[in-house]
Order: structure tokens, then sequence, then C-alpha cells
């Protein structure tokens, strides 16, 4: 008997999936596809950086602001604060120096559109909502709040002096040391050791602010 040769078991071939994605359309990459997420995220990127730049042009900041214009505000608003210091002897110095930190220079939207230079709240029919940043527990934080409105900056700086004359509600002399302060450092302390900020520092930035621009040479009267 012949012997039968044994037939050597075919080997299975893999064929390529003929199946289509997104990706990929019978095993290779789409390249209409990675063009099309390229445009995409391109497309997401610049529309990214519109929203930063337009949100950057209405939110002025203190390095957006000329010295020209810095100048400017502080020879608009100096008679209603010498005013205040002769009537009741808040320096000057102060009183620029915290209107200029409080509205960045006259800057912001509750000082441009509402003449609110110095950020006192206030709960009186009229008053405005919105949002402002506070020092809490070791932290800044974003806070709503109403704000007082007021007719011009005169009204503001008169508000503002005369919170520190009429003091809180729990002590009328809270703020006492300020109107005795024999000079711009320390009427800043006296706000600072009182709370009228919850800045950290806020004394020494107007400390800063008015060596900065020598706004105690309005103090001499």
């Amino acid at each position: 008997m012949t012997a039968r040769k044994k037939r050597k078991p075919r080997r299975k071939v893999k064929r390529r999936s003929s199946k289509s994605g997104f990706w990929f359309e019978r095993g290779k990459l789409r390249l209409s596809s990675f063009l099309l997420v390229l445009l995409l995220g391109g497309l997401v990127f610049l529309l990214t950086l519109s929203l930063i730049g337009k949100w950057s042009s209405n939110t002025p900041t203190t390095s957006q602001i000329s010295d020209q214009q810095k100048r400017q505000f502080i020879e608009k608003i100096l008679p209603a604060a010498q005013q205040q210091q002769q009537q009741y002897h808040l320096l000057t110095s102060i009183t620029l120096a915290q209107a200029a930190l409080e509205s960045d220079w006259g800057q912001s939207e509750l000082a441009s559109k509402y003449y609110n230079l110095f950020g006192i709240k206030s709960d009186q029919p009229g008053s405005k909502l919105l949002t402002t940043s506070e020092y809490v527990n070791g932290q800044w934080i974003k806070v709503t709040a109403r704000f007082a409105v007021y007719q011009n900056w005169n009204d503001s700086i008169t508000a503002h002096t005369k919170l520190f004359v009429n003091g809180t509600a729990w002590d009328h002399q809270h703020y006492r040391a300020v109107l005795t302060a024999q000079n711009y450092q320390q009427a800043a302390q006296a706000l600072q050791q009182h709370g009228y900020a919850t800045d950290p520092g806020y004394a020494q930035k107007l400390i800063n602010l008015i060596q900065e621009y020598q706004l105690n040479k309005y103090d001499k009267q």
C-alpha cells in the first residue's frame, strides 16, 4: 500500500478589516478627519483668544492707565478732597489715595458709571448689585453686594468723609483715629487697624501711592 502524504494545514490569512470609522477607513487613517479636527481645534483656540482679549479690553488695570490720566484724576477730585480736610480734618492725601486705589483712578465701572469712588456699600433704594473682590480667611474671593450710587464724584467724597465722622452703628468713634492722625502714615495705619478694608496690605498700598505721587504736599493748608 502506498502511504498517503499528510497535507499541511493551511495558514489562515488575516484579512484587513473592511470596517470604516471616523478616524480610519479600511485600516488607513482618514486624512479628511484629521484635517477637520485640526481645523476645529484652531477655531476653538482663536475664539478663546478673542474672548480673553475682549475681557481684557473691558477691564481697566493700573498698567493701562497713563500717568497723564492719573494726574488728571487727582486734579479733578483735589478741590473736594481739600474741602473735606478743611472741614473735618481728613487728610487730603488719604482721600486722594483711597479714591485712586478703590476706583482704579476713576476707571472702574462703579466709579465711572455710578460715581462711587470708594466702594461704599448700601442697601438703600437705587443701589446697584455688583461683584467685587474681598480678602476673606486668607484668600481673595468674589462676592456680590449692593453699592451706593451718587450723582457725581464730589458727593461720593462727601459720603466717604461722613463715614469717618459718623463712625459705625455700633461705635460712633470707630474712625476717630483717622481724623486725628498727624500724618498720612498714621491715618493709613488707623484705617487698617479699624478694619476699613479686608486687604491686609491696604495701609501700605495707600502709603506707596501717596509717596509715589507726592500727594502729601496737598495736606498743607
